[in-house]
């Protein structure tokens, strides 16, 4: 694949940690740049269990798109997607059903760059570059409309997303608004990043984010409960990344609380 630098607007760009690239790195991606890197290992000194938050994070998207493949939902769009490395949502849903549909939405330019680069001319999966604090416009885009039917039950995924929206910008309102426009027997999918399990390290690492171009707040789980207001709750409701729908090999750990993310699956 293209040097991940040949795709960046400016050397200014380069300079900016990005959250989809500081995870990238975390996970043990090559979609990353120096900047991302140096927050990342800064990160890292703060809260040593990062990159274990990171895996537990991402196996809860793997299970919980196993588990909405498993209930009939065919269609994806995965808002603040960063870069859909191994084990992305097209690929688990495919598992399933070889015309499951997905969209990927990032703001990020250069996750957005990388998503086009792995999907290619994939009729079934669209890449979009927008920002979820504007769900109309993601939602109206030539393209979703193009790859999904919003007239059919979809699953919406805001997996390590939501927690790079203040509250200035109303993330309550925003996850309302995805539930008006969604049809009933759709799929509200969140994982949060939480202080809950050890407030001091989250109190640094959102005073780190700051560096980056997307600054962290971090709820609790009543707040994480109340972005999932209307939406049914799926058992065993708002709980740890590693406790929900843990496979059956699984040992979910004696601390949960490390993985540092609340999650939950909602249905309309």
């Amino acid at each position: 694949m293209q040097d991940p630098a040949l795709w960046a607007p400016d050397q200014a760009y380069l300079e900016r940690p990005s959250a989809a690239r500081i995870y990238d790195y975390l996970l043990g991606g090559a979609h990353n740049f120096a900047s991302d890197r140096a927050v990342a290992e800064q990160a890292l000194a703060v809260k040593p269990d990062l990159r274990v938050q990171a895996v537990a994070n991402r196996d809860f998207l793997g299970r919980a798109v196993e588990y909405l493949t498993g209930v009939g939902i065919r269609q994806f769009l995965d808002i603040g997607s960063g870069i859909p490395t191994v084990g992305s949502v097209h690929e688990v849903a495919r598992r399933a059903d070889a015309d499951a549909r997905v969209v990927y939405v990032d703001r990020d330019a250069v996750a957005v760059a990388h998503a086009q680069a792995i999907v290619g001319d994939d009729p079934r999966v669209g890449v979009v570059k927008e920002d979820l604090r504007h769900p109309d416009r993601i939602l109206g885009h030539p393209r979703t409309r193009a790859v999904l039917d919003l007239e059919q039950p979809v699953a919406v995924l805001l997996v390590a997303i939501l927690h790079v929206i203040p509250e200035s910008d109303d993330p309550y309102g925003i996850v309302a608004q995805l539930h008006r426009a969604v049809t009933p027997g759709s799929y509200l999918v969140v994982a949060h990043g939480t202080a809950d399990g050890a407030p001091e390290e989250a109190r640094q690492l959102e005073a780190l984010s700051r560096s980056t171009d997307t600054p962290m707040t971090m709820r609790s789980r009543p707040d994480v409960t109340r972005l999932l207001r209307g939406w049914d709750l799926i058992e065993p409701g708002v709980v740890w990344a590693p406790q929900w729908h843990p496979r059956p090999d699984a040992v979910v750990p004696d601390d949960p609380a490390r993985s540092g993310n609340l999650v939950a699956i909602g249905r309309k």
